[in-house]
């Protein structure tokens, strides 16, 4: 016991960001100095692919780069990851806004600048739950439904992420949708027997209304359920009739757009850019089941794909296959993975942690074997608000151990907001939540922004290599 106190102290006094977990230790820091690490991209050198895409595409004013940015909930929110598509799309050219999903129909949180509405229920199952057949595919999720009655309405809410081509991903390339961009009113019109209602006046019989309509006493009382011919004033009586009278019913129809069969995703373009558009039942179809949507415009530049799921861990990605089958429509170029806090909260042993990951690069490049990678390490979190999460730190470590072996890039995370003894500072900057664990709006667009300084100093390195 002597021996990991003393240990705690030097790691105290070292400012270490690494710090090596037992099962049966935790401990509780109250204030400690933290050095911020050197904001810079680690083994930079596998980024280089992307390096010479970009001057290629600024050199062409063509062509486009697909980036696609998995994760858990900061992920599947965007704040981290829209932080920093915006300031990449800013130096480099929007090419679209990439993947969306309609996550408010799988009752759960996304991006707030999309916006998905339906007339009907969904089911929905995200990646963390075992496989039981339903189709998980591209977003992490698996949203179905046998309703044939359904029309899905997708606003884009920012003027600036408008978009001409629309791609849809189902399950085997199923086509299950079609696209409408509005409805028209449709007027039906029928004849339908006149309806008559007569209002009983004092002194009245049904004689005299029968006479008055040209209809049997019989029929009337048949019509109104008159088991006798007595009737009182002020009460009302049917009258029936065989003349026929004009009835116009209007309702709502969606005019199918022809959508084109590609590889891995039926698609849609448009002349101008949208807004807002309509997915509606295939007629042929039964079953019904959407793994998301691709938004692109006409513009040269950065394609950014989003997919993050609540809770997920890297092995929750790795145990469905439709996953990665439907990363080969998204042509990437670049994947960034940022997972972690999950795994570390499950208490999962740094080897199997790194197995995982090292498995759900391989099953990315099997897809995509031209891809690159950028790891950013998990960010610090405590348990219990006040006990700090040596797993991620671990993590840390091992992922920049392996880094040149691997040939991905790191973008050290964990180290850019104080390591290990890091919290307190970044509770009272405002950039972590009270739980210790979830960042603040403002704590997930600071990372984004110095992901993105890291990335184009990194950029800036290359450039300025001799020879470049």
């Amino acid at each position: 016991m002597l021996n990991k106190f003393l240990c705690f102290l030097f790691v105290c006094l070292m400012n270490s960001s690494v710090f090596a977990q037992t099962d049966s230790l935790y401990v509780e820091v109250d204030t400690t100095q933290v050095v911020i690490a050197v904001n810079e991209i680690t083994n930079q050198k596998a980024l280089h692919p992307i390096f010479e895409k970009i001057k290629k595409i600024q050199a062409d004013k063509k062509g486009k780069i697909n980036i696609v940015h998995l994760g858990d909930s900061h992920i599947q929110a965007d704040f981290f990851s829209g932080k920093f598509r915006q300031n990449l799309q800013q130096n480099f050219g929007d090419g679209g806004r990439g993947f969306v999903f309609p996550y408010s129909l799988a009752k759960t949180n996304g991006p707030s600048d999309m916006r998905f509405s339906s007339n009907e229920s969904w089911e929905s199952q995200r990646n963390i739950y075992p496989d039981n057949g339903n189709p998980v595919g591209l977003s992490g999720f698996a949203l179905f439904t046998k309703n044939k009655e359904f029309a899905i309405e997708m606003n884009v809410k920012s003027k600036e992420s408008g978009f001409s081509k629309l791609k849809i991903f189902t399950p085997n390339n199923q086509k299950m949708f079609e696209v409408a961009l509005a409805s028209k009113i449709i007027k039906l019109e029928s004849d339908i027997p006149k309806n008559i209602v007569h209002k009983i006046k004092n002194g009245e019989s049904l004689s005299v209304i029968a006479d008055k309509y040209n209809v049997s006493i019989k029929s009337i009382k048949s019509t109104n359920g008159l088991k006798n011919n007595n009737i009182r004033a002020g009460k009302t009586l049917k009258i029936p009739s065989n003349q026929m009278e004009k009835r116009v019913v209007e309702r709502s129809e969606f005019i199918p757009l022809e959508t084109k069969m590609e590889e891995g995703f039926h698609s849609y373009e448009s002349d101008s850019l949208l807004h807002k558009i309509y997915l509606i039942p295939a007629l042929e179809q039964t079953d019904f089941a959407l793994n998301g949507l691709v938004l692109e415009n006409n513009n040269p530049g950065i394609v950014y794909h989003t997919i993050g799921v609540n809770g997920a861990k890297g092995s929750d990605f790795n145990k469905f296959p439709l996953f990665f089958e439907q990363t080969k429509a998204l042509n990437p170029d670049l994947v960034i993975i940022s997972l972690g806090t999950n795994e570390s909260f499950d208490k999962l042993v740094t080897a199997e942690f790194f197995f995982q990951l090292n498995g759900m690069m391989e099953s990315m490049l099997a897809k995509n074997p031209k891809v690159t990678f950028l790891v950013t390490t998990p960010p610090p979190s405590q348990f219990k608000r006040k006990f700090p999460n040596t797993f991620v730190a671990e993590y840390t470590k091992e992922i920049l151990t392996q880094a040149e072996v691997k040939n991905y890039a790191v973008w050290d995370l964990f180290s850019n907001f104080g390591g290990l003894f890091g919290i307190n500072q970044l509770a009272k900057e405002g950039l972590i939540g009270a739980d210790r664990v979830h960042y603040t709006k403002a704590g997930y667009e600071k990372q984004g922004q110095l992901l993105t300084e890291a990335f184009l100093q990194a950029l800036h390195n290359y450039n300025t290599e001799p020879g470049k």
